[in-house]
């Protein structure tokens, strides 16, 4: 495998390799500002390029390949076809298709080890929504044991492996692993969240405090009952504002992404606790080794491709019950009649061999970053720079030995003209995704909300930011290679 933090994909000619060189990369290069443009306007010759691609925005390879197989095995002529590990997951992406088209648009087919579900003319989009905001699609490591080019792990080691990944995230939590919970994506672990939320309480849209992640807000809102948007910044009473909208649940990134701003969760959570809502925070940028999230939150959730991968070719995540909650007994039954996306064998066991050095790594990452941004700072190309470390907010929920993480965003004077160029000369990694070892940059506002660009302007969000992940790399090389591109106007 080629080894990233020595030698990273960058160049004009690399764009579409899988990033990291695996056939289970979450990202994908995209080496110039342009390639970007051209991803998110869909241009053949870019797509066709595209050795991966994040597995909710599309079909990993390998699960396209096995998607192919079957359709030239079954003659599904004209129809697409998307993978569920189990018959009850698979359904409830039917179900969704049949509330916004002609029923007999979708149908659902049994296979030994996994479901289908088939979908033609409009259901097509619903399906490719669904997959992509639920993160309940069968894995690519999955795939590759359907087409015998992997080993599945015995059960045992994959029972083990899964219960050592809990005691770890027990230890970093302190919290019983009885009550931390493995997904298949972090996005499936919100969903899981949100079909508790609506056992308990009324169907009502839910409420998300801060700039969000995409998919954080247009799950609940496509899928489920709605929801709404505040930030602190624009409610002169944030308490009333809650009040008036009444939601199932609020919804809080610790921090936001790409700004990273963290709402004054400590308020948040007395205001909610006072009105009988409950609280969900997505806690995977922040990494509850840097932030102590769970105590301000009822149920936490965690994107483990991420941080806690560090290896960038993992879908995974986590939801924890705070067993502080006054509403844990009820979570816990609601979770016994929910089935839970559990991750395949071959990804637990593959999580755990990578995140044995979780810990160590977050502490280098949260220095690396902050040296980073200090560089950054000081320089005469820089205009702002975004990044937790003089957030009030978040100093107020650090642990102990927490850091700030290993994300920062950027925006240079002289605005987009200035970032493209930088972006095209920097030889660093360039793609989606974070927290891997190995550093990571992109224009994060392009490829997260290309379609709504004003829209997220409105909320002090510039389309030319650029997001950096810090990984793993000598400080001083890094600062030498992001010097050289920042130099080079």
């Amino acid at each position: 495998m080629r080894d990233l933090l020595k030698n990273p994909i960058w160049r004009n000619l690399e764009l579409g390799f899988s990033i990291p060189d695996s056939k289970h990369a979450v990202s994908v290069a995209l080496p110039t500002w342009n390639d970007v443009i051209n991803y998110e306007e869909k241009d053949p010759k870019c797509i066709e390029a595209l050795k991966s691609i994040y597995p909710r925005f599309g079909l990993n390879p390998l699960v396209k390949r096995l998607c192919e197989k079957i359709k030239k095995e079954s003659q599904f002529n004209n129809k697409n076809i998307w993978p569920y590990p189990d018959e009850r997951i698979a359904l409830k992406a039917k179900k969704y298709c049949d509330k916004n088209t002609f029923q007999g648009y979708s149908y659902i087919e049994r296979r030994h080890n996994f479901t289908l579900l088939i979908t033609q003319e409009s259901a097509n989009i619903y399906a490719r929504s669904f997959w992509q905001h639920s993160g309940l699609g069968l894995s690519s490591r999955a795939a590759a044991i359907e087409l015998g080019l992997e080993h599945c792990p015995s059960k045992s080691l994959a029972n083990e492996s899964y219960q050592r990944i809990k005691n770890r995230i027990s230890k970093f939590t302190k919290t019983d692993s009885n009550d931390i919970h493995l997904t298949s994506s972090g996005m499936s672990a919100l969903y899981t969240i949100l079909e508790i939320i609506y056992k308990l309480f009324p169907e009502k849209p839910t409420l998300q405090i801060g700039f969000p992640y995409v998919d954080v807000l247009k799950l609940p809102m496509n899928i489920f009952h709605g929801a709404k948007l505040i930030t602190e910044e624009d409610c002169k009473d944030i308490e009333l504002e809650i009040l008036r909208i009444n939601p199932a649940a609020l919804i809080i990134e610790l921090p936001s992404n790409p700004m990273l701003k963290c709402v004054n969760i400590k308020k948040i959570s007395k205001i909610a606790n006072k009105l009988n809502i409950p609280v969900i925070v997505d806690d995977t940028i922040g990494s509850n080794l840097n932030i102590n999230s769970l105590e301000h939150a009822d149920i936490v959730f965690t994107s483990l491709t991420k941080i806690f991968s560090g290896s960038g070719d993992i879908l995974a995540g986590s939801l924890i019950l705070n067993p502080k909650s006054r509403w844990i007994d009820q979570f816990r039954n609601a979770l016994k009649q929910i089935n839970l996306p559990i991750l395949s064998d071959g990804d637990i066991v593959s999580l755990e061999k990578v995140s044995r050095d979780v810990k160590q790594r977050v502490f280098q990452q949260n220095k690396a970053c902050l040296e980073l941004k200090k560089r950054l700072e000081t320089h005469k190309e820089v205009k702002n720079i975004f990044h937790p470390e003089n957030c009030p907010n978040f100093n107020s929920i650090l642990t102990s030995d927490g850091g700030y993480g290993c994300l920062l965003s950027f925006e240079l004077k002289g605005g987009k003209e200035k970032a493209k160029k930088f972006y095209d000369s920097l030889q660093i990694s360039k793609g989606p995704s974070l927290g891997t070892k190995f550093t990571l940059v992109c224009p994060y506002v392009l490829l997260a909300h290309y379609e709504e660009l004003e829209w997220a302007e409105s909320f002090g969000v510039p389309s030319h930011l650029l997001r950096v992940s810090v990984g793993l790399e000598d400080e001083n090389h890094l600062w030498h290679t992001f010097s050289e591109a920042l130099n080079n106007f």
